[in-house]
């Protein structure tokens, strides 16, 4: 587990891409299956789908950056402050 977490945290751009193109791909394999609608009106929707997900997955990303920052700086400084000067 920690070396995909490791190889997602520095692909993180390429994560999300290959999130984002699977999702449109899930999403029109659905509505081909499920939905008697036109071809450009399932594009629209799978778009919208992936749309949707790519923006939960990158507020994600931005907290688990955030958290991830503070707590190497919180490293440092505790780092810091054990050095003797």
């Amino acid at each position: 587990m920690d070396s995909i977490q490791s190889w997602i945290s520095e692909h993180k751009l390429t994560s999300i891409g290959a999130l984002w193109a699977s999702a449109i791909g899930a999403s029109l394999a659905y509505t081909r299956a499920k939905t008697p609608y036109k071809t450009s009106l399932r594009l629209i929707h799978a778009r919208m789908h992936a749309q949707a997900l790519t923006l939960a997955v990158l507020s994600g990303a931005a907290m688990v950056h955030y958290y991830d920052q503070k707590k190497t700086h919180a490293l440092d400084e505790a780092k810091t402050a054990s050095i003797p000067n």
